[in-house]
């Protein structure tokens, strides 16, 4: 059978350095630090104290107040992103065929605040259980979906995709397949995380994962620089709306980007450690470069996975010299993990909106804090460092790496009639 191409036709961001689209562009170009001291709870008895955490918002603003108490933050977080993605993209609700609108989310983890705050409730207690009626259904990962397709009445697929932080990036795919195979029309995905708690923060920090930069938050999160020493724990939502290239074309919608490929891996190594040879990460990016039918030299822009750990950075660039040779010399390499931070399962759908907009304004955002060089990397690689570049882009592609081996690649494309 013929494939039906996809293409993007709306986007919505909620980040750490911007709340809606055109705050989180404005921000990714100018370099800005969304790290900062964490203000969600005490942390000063923590190994970290700072975390890229949402600047200015309210939920409220945006949902019933009722409605928005039956909410951990990641779904909030979700249905805030999912709204602007479908506003933008201008769907007439009343007029498309919502049988075949779906909704595929990416989440990591879900609602971690509300299970830790029920667990601290309970255990402060004298042992009677009194559990809110809403701590179910606000902690589990699907609802997120659930919520946007109630509040739409979206009736196609539903689902949450669950690979750590490759979470997103694995919705993106399956999206994609499902419109591909005409299943679908529309599919609203992307993903959101809400981890900055002191569960989230206290269980990465025992595991040695975050940056101690406590003196300096902002300039923490520094990939591919030598003195990197861990993440920076952000949260957020990033979402799209994905359509057949007929459907949108039919209805007049604008088009930002065609998405004509994803691949998939496993490193099958460490629970926690990437292969050091990259071996998962050089299949995963032949793996989407074969999907989307092109060759290593089609390629302009990569946002690497790109942490800022001691282990991950070096061997994704590894990765990337091995699958793309003298050509990877010639690609726009960039992390906007330096300024968001990691959103974990949001992370893969952001940064695909980071790659998608330096497409559209044919500008790579930097890789900002890099100071020091770090010998284990190749030095003609061009990392964007700290300062945007110009750069036509007509193939970007998006890497996204998950604790347990996950590995996910996106690739987009200038439309092409």
């Amino acid at each position: 059978m013929q494939l039906k191409r996809v293409v993007v036709t709306g986007l919505g961001a909620l980040t750490p350095i911007g709340n809606n689209i055109e705050e989180y562009w404005n921000a990714l170009v100018n370099g800005v630090s969304g790290a900062a001291p964490i203000t969600y709870f005490d942390a000063a008895k923590f190994k970290t104290r700072f975390a890229c955490e949402l600047k200015g918002f309210n939920a409220t603003d945006f949902i019933d107040r009722k409605e928005a108490r039956k909410m951990d933050r990641f779904t909030q977080y979700a249905m805030v992103a999912s709204d602007e993605a479908i506003a933008d993209a201008n769907l007439n609700l009343d007029e498309i065929d919502k049988l075949r609108v779906g909704v595929i989310w990416g989440a990591g983890i879900g609602g971690l605040e509300t299970f830790q705050n029920e667990a601290l409730n309970y255990g402060a207690g004298d042992g009677t259980p009194r559990f809110n009626p809403f701590f179910i259904p606000k902690m589990i990962a699907d609802i997120a979906p659930g919520n946007i397709s109630i509040k739409n009445g979206f009736m196609g697929p539903n689902y949450t995709t669950v690979s750590a932080c490759a979470s997103s990036a694995n919705a993106m795919i399956d999206a994609l397949n499902y419109i591909r195979l005409g299943t679908c029309d529309v599919i609203v995905t992307g993903g959101s995380e809400a981890a900055v708690a002191i569960a989230g923060v206290g269980g990465f920090n025992a595991m040695h994962a975050l940056s101690t930069r406590n003196e300096s938050p902002e300039t923490a999160s520094r990939p591919f620089d030598a003195e990197r020493d861990g993440f920076v724990l952000g949260e957020g939502a990033g979402a799209m709306v994905l359509e057949s290239y007929e459907h949108a074309k039919a209805r007049g919608a604008k088009i930002y980007a065609e998405i004509i490929g994803g691949g998939m891996s496993s490193d099958a190594h460490h629970m926690t450690a990437p292969h050091p040879d990259g071996i998962g990460v050089i299949a995963v990016m032949k793996n989407c470069l074969e999907n989307a039918g092109i060759k290593p030299e089609d390629v302009d822009h990569i946002n690497t996975h790109g942490t800022s750990t001691p282990l991950g950075d070096v061997a994704e660039l590894k990765a990337i010299s091995e699958v793309f040779g003298d050509h990877a010399k010639t690609i726009n390499i960039n992390s906007t993990k330096s300024m968001t931070g990691h959103l974990l399962g949001a992370a893969g759908a952001i940064e695909s909106i980071a790659s998608i907009l330096a497409m559209k304004h044919g500008v790579v955002p930097p890789t900002i804090n890099h100071k020091n060089v770090d010998e284990n990397i190749n030095p003609e690689l061009n990392l964007t460092l700290n300062k945007a570049q110009k750069r036509e882009i007509k193939v970007a592609i998006s890497n996204t790496f998950g604790f347990g081996g996950h590995n996910a690649c996106v690739a987009f494309k200038k439309l092409d009639d």
